[in-house]
């Protein structure tokens, strides 16, 4: 039982990374499914048991294919469908985009058929876990929603639900003991204090009690020790850090720039007509390298929602790249 729990040289990885958290959850053996078990059965109140990731998932060694956006798509023994997606640097739109991909898990099982109907629907989650960011107002730091009225206080009981679990609004938690902590806060302090040195005795306690935990600690520390994973990791990080940067500056000063050149021919034909038209040249030339951007980002294997969170084009606009 050694190994799972943290030495005090040891330097655990920060599970709250795309690559490490798929690393660890999605591997496919049976310490990784036991973790994601574990902590799919916290999170939605009860005991499941994840039997595979979907097949529209790439697999998990391809360094390239861990950027997806969704981290994790699987099925639980019941044919249960869940979403598990780490975001360690969530955007104000996290809560509409849940709602879509919620709805779009949801729709997409096949109902088609003469002895099949709505009530073969399955559960469908969608969990994220919101790293860095607060995207609710409140200090809960877990949420559950579902379709409701809240004028007249009924839920509607549908089979989809959205959770949220916000690793910023863990500050009383921590203070408590770890085996007064129940499943889903002693999941959240693992995920957020795991690197913290200072809180390495109460990770060791929670890693004790929660065997889910347990298994996720014995597959991160392996991860972690492994030199050849941790360069991969680094340099994946590396990429998409790069990447973003160069993408948000793309969209900057090709913005300036366009507007700068608008100006400049207008001012030069002397007229209105012509600082009009000249603008509508450099929004087209703005807009032209967004498309060459986004096409390039798509071709070495970055997500349609990364891309179009950088550079503000419409979701279908990228795909149509994708498609070229």
């Amino acid at each position: 039982m050694d190994n799972i729990f943290l030495q005090d040289d040891d330097d655990p990885i920060d599970i709250r990374s795309d690559g490490a958290f798929k690393a660890v959850f999605a591997k496919g053996t049976p310490e990784s499914m036991g973790a994601l078990s574990g902590l799919v059965s916290a999170l939605i109140g009860r005991e499941v048991t994840i039997v595979s990731i979907l097949t529209n998932e790439p697999t998990i060694a391809n360094i390239r294919d861990r950027q997806l956006r969704f981290d994790i798509s699987c099925m639980a023994e019941n044919g249960e469908l869940v979403n598990v997606e780490m975001s360690l640097n969530p955007n104000p739109f996290e809560p509409v985009r849940m709602e879509f991909h919620i709805a779009k898990l949801f729709i997409g099982q096949d109902i088609r058929g003469a002895d099949r109907g709505y009530n073969d629907l399955k559960e469908a989650y969608q969990i994220t876990i919101l790293a860095k960011e607060r995207i609710f107002p409140d200090e809960e730091y877990l949420h559950t929603f579902e379709y409701y009225d809240p004028e007249h206080h009924i839920s509607l009981k549908g089979r989809s639900r959205i959770i949220s679990l916000e690793l910023s609004k863990l500050k009383t938690i921590i203070e408590k003991p770890a085996v007064e902590m129940n499943n889903p806060e002693r999941w959240a302090v693992y995920l957020e204090y795991l690197t913290d040195r200072s809180k390495r005795r109460i990770i060791n306690e929670i890693v004790e009690l929660e065997e889910g935990i347990g298994m996720a600690s014995e597959v991160l520390i392996k991860v972690s020790r492994d030199q050849e994973e941790r360069a991969r990791l680094a340099r994946e990080e590396k990429t998409e850090l790069d990447w973003i940067s160069y993408m948000r500056w793309a969209k900057e000063t090709g913005h300036a720039e366009g507007h700068a050149e608008g100006h400049a021919e207008g001012h030069a034909e002397g007229h209105a007509e012509g600082h009009a038209e000249g603008q509508e040249e450099g929004r087209k030339k703005r807009d032209q390298e967004l498309l060459e951007n986004a096409r390039r980002a798509l071709a070495k294997g970055h997500t349609i929602e990364t891309i179009q969170e950088i550079t503000g084009l419409d979701m279908d606009t990228i795909i149509s790249l994708n498609s070229r």
